[in-house]
């Protein structure tokens, strides 16, 4: 599992590591792990051009240092420094004894223009409120050149703890971090700008519980779910799917399709698309009794194409088991009713759909992510998945957000989301906690997105047919 953690943590952690080092030691570990990274974007460092822009603070200090260890390897190095007066004095000095040369602002295009590598110094993770005026024009450079650009920590602009990035930020196409991933390397719209990252391990202690976690293949092949010898439909579990409407049968069907490869151990349908159901899933249980004459259920999703059928959402929410809220679900659910319920709650809204429950416009949604989906968990008291571009899943409880790592832009399409609410919904039926039930689902959802695209467009369908082989996938290690 990769973890993320606060600027405040990573700052306190960074001050009891120096405390018991020798001065400047770790700045020359991050330095090294830098210069080393950089050594590999280069390929061959004799002869090479690198271009440091190098700000104040100690992202700076760490550029001037790499520099320094680049330029004894042979490589011409140049620091543009954008604060004179306050730069590092000793990667400054340090710089200059290994012959690397240094630079004002003005002209800097020139260099940049001609650089094999152009290392991002300007900022550090505190900083706030993208770049400043006068190193916007560095970032345009940077950008229009055919350099490699390498971010230290962070790359300058973005903020390091939400993900924002609330004006100019320099792009960059890999990011050496220190110590341990920063929420805004994982989160967009700032992972964007991060490009590939590389952990340098420099020996910071972390609290257990961090503040952001990605699972990754060991950890979801632990949460699924797996049939024991005396297992049968009951004992896998029974998700119920409410949804679809004469209007939109195919959601109906997309979920079913979902929750079929998700692992319980039946599904049984309610809703007026019944007919589309067992046309193409004819081991689906339908009922037209409603979800209180359905039969027994582990878990419900409730809400995909149910158009204005509020009264079986709020039936689906009277019940005394998970239930998974989608699409129009969302709309129709009185806030009051899924905050009152006892059992688990898991909400699954895109950008739009959280935007419309906060009161927001969408675009504050997504330049915001982080924030959005804690404060409708709070809201809500549910566990909340907010899909998009970079999918978060957050509970009310205050907990580590999980980010998913797996998603591909080819999930955009229509249906595609009723897939996963059947899919998640289903491992909820299986036994998994609703936070588990949204990461495990989301990242299979991902994995099979990727798998049907291949790099073409699909449909959900696709991506429903791509399931098994993420799960095989996953398991498989």
């Amino acid at each position: 599992m990769r973890t993320a953690y606060s600027v405040e943590t990573v700052r306190a952690a960074e001050r009891e590591l120096m405390a018991r080092l020798p001065e400047g030691a770790l700045m020359q570990r991050a330095a090294a792990g830098l210069a080393a990274a950089c050594a590999d974007v280069l390929g061959r460092v004799y002869g090479s051009r690198v271009v440091l822009l190098v700000g104040s603070g100690d992202n700076g200090g760490d550029a001037l240092y790499a520099g320094a260890r680049l330029a004894r390897r042979g490589a011409g190095v140049h620091a543009v420094l954008l604060a004179p007066e306050r730069a590092h004095a000793g990667g400054l000095a340090a710089l200059r004894r290994a012959g690397g040369r240094v630079a004002g602002a003005d002209g800097a295009d020139g260099l940049i223009g001609r650089a094999d590598l152009v290392v991002d110094g300007i900022v550090g993770i505190g900083g706030r409120g993208g770049l400043r005026p006068d190193a916007v024009p560095l970032a345009d450079a940077a950008r229009r050149a055919r350099a490699a650009v390498v971010a230290v920590d962070l790359p300058s602009g973005v903020d390091a703890d939400t993900g924002e990035v609330r004006g100019a930020a320099v792009r960059a196409d890999l990011t050496v971090t220190f110590g341990t991933h920063k929420p805004g390397l994982l989160i967009d719209p700032a992972r964007e700008y991060a490009g590939s990252v590389r952990l340098v391990d420099i020996g910071l202690s972390l609290p257990d519980e961090a503040g952001l976690e990605a699972l990754q293949h060991a950890d979801v092949a632990r949460l699924l779910p797996v049939p024991g010898a005396e297992s049968d439909k009951y004992r896998r579990g029974v998700v119920g799917i409410a949804a679809g409407s004469a209007r939109y049968p195919g959601a109906a069907v997309l979920a079913v399709a979902g929750a079929l490869r998700g692992g319980a151990g039946a599904v049984r349908y309610v809703g007026p698309a019944g007919d589309a159901v067992i046309s193409r899933f004819p081991e689906t249980l339908v009922s037209d009794g409603g979800p209180k004459h359905a039969g027994r259920v582990q878990a419900w999703v409730v809400g995909p194409g149910a158009g204005d059928d509020a009264a079986t959402v709020a039936e689906v929410l009277a019940a005394d088991v998970p239930v998974l809220i989608d699409a129009d679900g969302l709309r129709l659910a009185e806030a009051a009713a899924v905050r009152g319920r006892g059992a688990p709650t898991l909400m699954t809204p895109h950008a739009g759909e959280a935007a419309a429950l906060l009161g927001v416009d969408r675009g504050e949604v997504e330049a915001g992510r982080l924030g959005a989906v804690r404060e409708l968990a709070g809201r809500y008291g549910a566990t909340v998945l907010l899909k998009g571009s970079t999918t978060l899943i957050a509970s009310s409880d205050g907990g580590a957000v999980r980010v998913n790592p797996t998603g591909t832009s080819w999930l955009a399409t229509a249906g595609s989301g009723d897939v996963l609410s059947g899919l998640a919904g289903s491992l909820l039926a299986a036994g998994l906690s609703a936070v588990d039930a949204g990461s495990a689902g989301a990242y299979l959802h991902g994995l099979a997105g990727r798998f049907a695209a291949d790099g073409a467009p699909m449909g959900a369908h696709d991506v429903a047919e791509g399931i098994a082989g993420a799960w095989r996938s996953v398991v498989r290690g």
